[in-house]
């Protein structure tokens, strides 16, 4: 009902704003007195959805870095947020989201202040209640944005029943397949690949996960846990049947690789107990939102590489994940 209404209430007053219905101090007053009581100005808070990709499928992990940057930086500001319908329309087939769509036209007719934002919190992120219409650009993916809010970003990307339901319908057949009545440790593996085998390299001096790579993560969570399963999912399932050793039996290649629809990977991955992730937002977020163990590709790029001026690992990998180093040697001369 909140999201409804907030809907309704931001297209209408906008169009009736600059349509001449209302004037545009009485729809700002009238806006903020329904949106955000307590505030003396209308302050939307607004992130466009991310450029397609070369199918035309949105990337899935950028638009969940950036929802849940808007989520926060809205609710530190004391401002509503809003998202537009083509984020709106590759998140919620997944996730239970709260935050309200504003209508397109609408949109297109505030006078937005564009704000482009880091890969990391700047303390200037913090001070931003004195600023009305702000559209925020970027591709942000840090914890340092909100994860003094974990629960409710966690909440925020809840999955719809039927998703969940068929990620654990998948995982429920894994285990009795294998003739267990008791549970196993799922881990699920995000391997990225598709562009990023050709930009890493040609255009960030960086490579992508390798064969030693995920032997070595896999071989980590096997020490520890002896009942572990590994779930494979890719954009690049061939490579990974041919690199990824399935001979111990504790191996499922499960992902589907439809770059057009990721929701069931990402599902199968954020419903599995730890995380071995590569490259990408995709991973991240699977690890994110799984919440247990999580080990991720270091230092995957050469040190001049541009790469490392927009983005920090710190701010990117929570502290308590398992970074293990890339082999940087196909780089180098």
């Amino acid at each position: 009902a909140f999201v409804a209404t907030s809907v309704l209430s931001a297209a209408s007053f906008f169009l009736h704003l600059w349509r001449g219905g209302l004037s545009r101090q009485l729809a700002c007053s009238a806006l903020c007195q329904r949106q955000c009581p307590g505030l003396t100005r209308v302050a939307l808070f607004c992130l466009p959805g991310t450029p397609r990709g070369p199918n035309g499928s949105g990337r899935l992990g950028n638009q969940m870095g950036q929802y849940a940057t808007l989520y926060a930086l809205a609710k530190l500001n004391g401002k509503q947020a809003f998202v537009l319908p083509a984020m709106h329309a590759t998140l919620a087939p997944v996730f239970r989201l709260s935050l309200p769509v504003l209508d397109a036209e609408a949109a297109a007719r505030v006078p937005w202040r564009l704000y482009p934002l880091r890969d990391w919190m700047a303390e200037e992120y913090a001070q931003l209640g004195g600023h009305d219409a702000l559209q925020f650009t970027g591709f942000p993916c840090s914890w340092t944005f909100y994860h003094h809010v974990r629960a409710e970003i966690r909440r925020e990307f809840s999955l719809h029943g039927h998703v969940r339901e068929e990620a654990q319908a998948f995982l429920h057949w894994v285990r009795y397949s294998r003739g267990h009545t008791r549970s196993l440790t799922f881990v699920g593996v995000h391997v990225r690949r598709g562009d990023y085998v050709h930009v890493m390299p040609s255009q960030w001096r960086g490579v992508v996960a390798d064969r030693a790579y995920l032997e070595r993560a896999l071989d980590w969570f096997r020490a520890r846990y002896p009942d572990a399963v590994f779930v494979v999912t890719s954009n690049g399932m061939k490579w990974c049947r041919e690199n990824v050793d399935g001979s111990r039996g504790d191996v499922v290649f499960a992902g589907d690789g439809v770059e057009a629809a990721p929701g069931a990977d990402f599902a199968l991955l954020a419903q599995c107990n730890h995380t071995v992730m590569t490259i990408g937002t995709f991973g991240y977020w699977a690890a994110y939102l799984a919440a247990g163990d999580a080990v991720y590709l270091a230092n995957y790029t050469l040190p001049d590489s541009q790469f490392l001026h927009v983005f920090k690992p710190q701010a990117a990998f929570l502290p308590e994940w398992l970074g293990i180093a890339a082999d940087l040697s196909p780089l180098r001369p």
